[in-house]
């Protein structure tokens, strides 16, 4: 088990443990297990937990292929999952398009303040006015019934076929960056270009995450892999920690998204 635990970092441990509980139910009752919607380091977590040569299988899907949350559905080898598995709604947000402008937190904020958890909620995606929102099926009822406003706007939802949801592209650069240490406010301030003096007030104030989590300490080491995002200012993903340099610095290759 410590073997295991050794391969993440130690506020991890407890999702770890719960995934391993999910194995277990479908070890002992031979039938599958669908879990909420997952960020990318969750799945990430998911998949290395439950390994390829495993009596017991995971899928994931968060409505098609580019979706960035999506449920994991553990199952035992003889089981086939098909999309009806996922229990996956999409739904498109109708609205006076021609005097709102909707933003993301809007729509996120709007959902939570209904007491419903963000781990019902698969991605929110926009497009020109279209918004549209992917939910888990079990409470589809409930957001028709009671999700009819963001902010001041009235709405209404609209369900469509998951083949339907907006396709995201995204414009990502690659660059290559040097640091004197791996504390996330020397890396944000490198990548994004910003002094620390700037950077360190934004983290303690709880607008960066790290793999999808708020982290306020500008000390947190960052690692290979890791996804950052800065508020206002767009997210990155850390594809390789390079070894150091000549002059003793880390040479880190960045995927930024413009």
């Amino acid at each position: 088990m410590d073997q295991l635990y050794q391969h993440f970092r130690g506020e991890e441990r407890h999702f770890i443990d719960q995934v391993l509980e999910w194995k277990e139910t479908v070890q002992n009752q031979y039938s599958p297990k669908l879990s909420d919607f997952l960020d990318p380091r969750e799945q990430e977590i998911v998949a290395s937990v439950i390994g390829e040569n495993s009596d017991v299988k995971v899928s994931f899907l968060g409505g098609v292929e580019d979706t960035e949350r999506k449920r994991a559905l553990l199952y035992p080898d003889y089981f086939q999952p098909d999309q009806e598995d996922f229990k996956l709604i999409l739904f498109q947000i109708q609205y006076a398009s021609k005097f709102i402008n909707l933003q993301h937190r809007q729509v996120l904020g709007s959902l939570m303040s209904l007491g419903l958890k963000r781990s019902k909620f698969g991605d929110i995606r926009f497009f020109n006015d279209i918004v549209q929102l992917v939910c888990a099926s079990e409470i589809a009822d409930y957001l028709k019934a009671n999700f009819q406003e963001i902010g001041r706007a009235k709405i209404t939802l609209k369900e469509i076929g998951l083949n339907e949801l907006i396709t995201q592209t995204e414009d990502i650069q690659e660059l290559t960056t040097t640091v004197s240490s791996l504390r996330l406010d020397v890396v944000c301030s490198a990548i994004y270009n910003l002094s620390r003096q700037k950077i360190q007030p934004l983290i303690t104030n709880g607008f960066v995450k790290v793999n999808w989590k708020t982290v306020d300490s500008v000390s947190f080491e960052c690692r290979e892999g890791d996804t950052l995002s800065v508020r206002g200012y767009g997210r990155s993903n850390i594809t390789a920690v390079e070894g150091k340099t000549k002059r003793d610095k880390w040479r880190l290759i960045v995927n930024k998204q413009k």
